[in-house]
């Protein structure tokens, strides 16, 4: 079997995952673009005296509808007499791509998800944030084309005047007051891209922690400070059951003040060794534990927070594993029915255990 990577190239792979609720949280912003499909994206209307109930239009992902029954006619009607063209949905390219392109922002976001890997969000952010703003801009310009193309043989005319509704907001045109506001499939849209940046921002805070730590491992390793070294699974025996170490949740290491590494299958194990007050128990420079929630990334013993449970299944049945963030260890102590200790106890059960 190969040998393991670095603790600071496992430090840096580990930091690249997404945590359980931010790929929960990118699953649900992957799903809210379907609200396009469900309702209208955007809704434009025209309030005036002649109107005062107001008409307008609804703009979906692939069509285009009146407000009521007979409002886009009546744009229509208006929009002829001013000389801007009719609103023809089948006209209007972009209601043909628009459906798949949704679509495709729904499976890539899930597939980001699914992966649960930094970059992969990022690159999906880049690309929904990259295609609300084409799709502002195509609108824009479409409100432009339709605001000034105007017929010169239209019935009414007023020199200098354009007819472009608002991109977001109010706007007086002649009588008319117009106005330009996402529907809640565009509320959607929005949502699920705002939920997205947000979390690259939390990923982006957290990488550059996770940076931090990496680079001051490898410094500390650049030291030739003693430290933990890669263990090879499937062939390295545990030093005190000699159990092989096939597990890298549990595994545990003593270096000895002499440099020497012993390496065990169980933080149980570890307990033990120490308890037992053999070998190099009484020559210790650093002990280290896996993290059991981030498998391979060694804690120091005395720092960690360790997790006993009867729900759990180590190598040895000691049912302790270790937790590099308290909150971490609460958290699963509670999914578990357990108690969070220290390494001061778990080395104390251990020994209790030998005496009887």
């Amino acid at each position: 079997m190969q040998n393991q990577p670095s603790n600071a190239a496992r430090l840096a792979t580990r930091d690249s995952r997404l945590a359980t609720p931010a790929r929960l949280m990118l699953c649900i912003a992957a799903l809210l673009p379907l609200g396009g499909f469900l309702a209208p994206l955007w809704h434009i209307g025209l309030v005036a005296p002649q109107y005062p109930e107001g008409i307008g239009m609804f703009i979906w992902t692939s069509r285009i509808t009146g407000e009521n029954p007979h409002d886009l006619a009546s744009l229509n009607g208006l929009n002829h007499y001013i000389g801007m063209k009719p609103i023809v949905p089948e006209s209007i390219p972009e209601l043909r791509f628009m459906p798949a392109i949704l679509a495709v922002l729904v499976v890539l976001g899930l597939v980001a998800a699914a992966r649960g890997r930094r970059p992969l969000l990022w690159a999906w952010t880049g690309l929904f944030a990259v295609t609300a703003l084409a799709g502002l801009a195509d609108f824009w310009r479409w409100g432009y084309d339709y605001g000034h193309d105007l017929d010169p043989t239209a019935a009414i005319k007023v020199p200098g005047m354009s007819y472009q509704p608002p991109l977001l907001g109010t706007k007086q045109l002649l009588n008319f007051q117009a106005t330009s506001w996402p529907g809640l499939g565009g509320i959607a849209l929005m949502v699920a891209l705002g939920m997205a940046a947000g979390l690259c921002v939390v990923e982006w805070r957290r990488g550059r922690r996770g940076g931090l730590a990496a680079a001051s491992l490898a410094a500390v390793a650049a030291c030739g400070a003693p430290g933990p070294k890669p263990i090879g699974l499937g062939e390295t025996p545990c030093e005190h059951c000699h159990m092989t170490i096939s597990d890298p949740r549990f595994a545990a290491e003593l270096v000895t003040t002499h440099r020497r590494i012993r390496l065990f299958d169980d933080a149980g194990c570890l307990a033990a060794y120490i308890a037992d007050g053999t070998g190099d128990a009484q020559a210790i420079r650093s002990l280290w534990v896996s993290d059991y929630l981030h498998p391979g990334i060694m804690l120091e013993a005395e720092q960690a927070h360790f997790v006993r449970s009867d729900s759990l299944r180590t190598p040895m049945d000691t049912r302790v594993v270790a937790v590099g963030r308290r909150d971490a260890a609460d958290s699963l102590a509670q999914s578990l029915g357990g108690a969070v200790i220290a390494w001061a106890e778990v080395v104390a059960e251990a020994g209790s255990h030998r005496s009887h």
